[in-house]
């Protein structure tokens, strides 16, 4: 009886080891799938489209800005703090993007441009994701951001 016992729980250790095998298999799967051109040794740029939002160039977006329209910036506060597009407001995506501060500071269907620090910065495309499923109409990805902005002299401002 003993030794089958002892068969038994030598099976359920390699199935163990074998099932942690599978997850860390997955695991490093699921990192090249989703950051692919971080594993393959190239820069990650951020996606060129959003659906359910209009992807705005650098002229777009001036040209939303001087209409008045709503602008949000989703970098860190350092950042944000540096150099931010005049009357832009601050909601850093990793602590303060939320849909209720969202809600709080627009309207369903009120135009809003989302934008941080450029090509190279995956933040205003995940907000814009986020807006767009949280069910906000009329979401402008600034793709380009601050960088854009900042490369054709644009105004800025600093909370320095």
């Amino acid at each position: 009886m003993r030794a089958r016992n002892s068969n038994r729980s030598s099976v359920s250790r390699q199935y163990a080891a074998f099932r942690v095998c599978l997850q860390l298999c997955a695991f490093i799967a699921t990192l090249t799938v989703f950051a692919p051109d971080h594993a393959a040794g190239r820069e990650y740029l951020a996606p060129l489209e959003v659906p359910g939002a209009k992807t705005i160039s650098v002229d777009e977006a001036r040209w939303l800005f001087d209409d008045g329209i709503l602008f949000i910036d989703v970098r860190n506060p350092r950042l944000f703090a540096r150099r931010h597009i005049p009357g832009a407001l601050h909601l850093d995506f990793k602590t303060r993007f939320t849909l209720a501060a969202l809600e709080e500071v627009a309207d369903r269907n009120q135009p809003i441009v989302i934008y941080s620090s450029g090509v190279r910065c995956a933040r205003a495309y995940r907000a814009s994701v986020l807006a767009v499923d949280w069910g906000f109409r009329r979401v402008h990805y600034f793709r380009g951001g601050i960088v854009d902005w900042r490369d054709v002299q644009f105004p800025l401002e600093s909370l320095r």
